[in-house]
């Protein structure tokens, strides 16, 4: 493959999107291509020093949205934007879409100041195609109860804040276009991965 591809995964806390990353990974080497796995806040040295910051210490809301875009600018810059370059594609477990859900939808973030970041940190780059894994936020609680490890500050914010984040997501899904693939996350995990295997067929047939 000449050509790489940016592909994103997101949803809420406990929607299980991470679940079904190495699925999307197997998804991709079978065409043949090479594929980063990566992450969002992180993915370089610099970008998980800010994302241990952003999911433990307490901040202020747009302190927090300037955190998240100055890591996403050292991912652009050091990982996504070379392996592309390369023809590889990219699997990046979260992106700006993350920072419009939660700190648009959750904290309040004036989309302005969003829109704002955005064209400053990555003026010509969104990805190919996202899959939203969509759950209610009572379903994604119990499956995050149920993980045996202390919650970071954003899975600890009350059930409002979730259903805030989801709203906002799923308006984002709604103005991209088609970019922005639901997938409903509620079920077995092969239930879910089937729906996310139809979903990856019809981004990429």
């Amino acid at each position: 493959m000449s050509t790489g591809r940016f592909i994103t995964v997101e949803g809420i806390d406990g929607a299980g999107k991470s679940s079904h990353l190495e699925y999307l990974a197997s998804a991709i080497r079978a065409r043949g291509a090479g594929v980063v796995v990566t992450r969002e806040p992180g993915g370089t040295p610099l970008g998980e020093k800010l994302r241990a910051m952003a999911l433990n210490d307490p901040m202020e809301g747009t302190t927090e949205a300037l955190v998240m875009f100055a890591a996403r600018r050292e991912h652009l810059v050091r990982v996504i934007e070379p392996a592309l370059g390369r023809g590889d594609w990219v699997l990046s477990d979260r992106f700006s879409d993350a920072t419009y859900a939660y700190q648009c939808g959750g904290r309040g973030l004036p989309a302005s100041v969003f829109e704002t970041l955005e064209r400053l940190v990555h003026p010509d780059r969104q990805p190919d195609a996202t899959f939203l894994f969509d759950l209610d936020p009572a379903t994604a609680y119990e499956r995050q109860r149920a993980q045996s490890r202390d919650p970071d500050r954003f899975e600890r914010e009350a059930a409002e804040f979730f259903r805030r984040v989801r709203d906002a997501y799923l308006d984002r899904a709604r103005s991209s276009g088609g970019r922005i693939h639901v997938i409903d996350a509620s079920g077995t995990l092969d239930t879910v991965r089937d729906r996310l295997a139809r979903a990856f067929a019809k981004a990429f047939a």
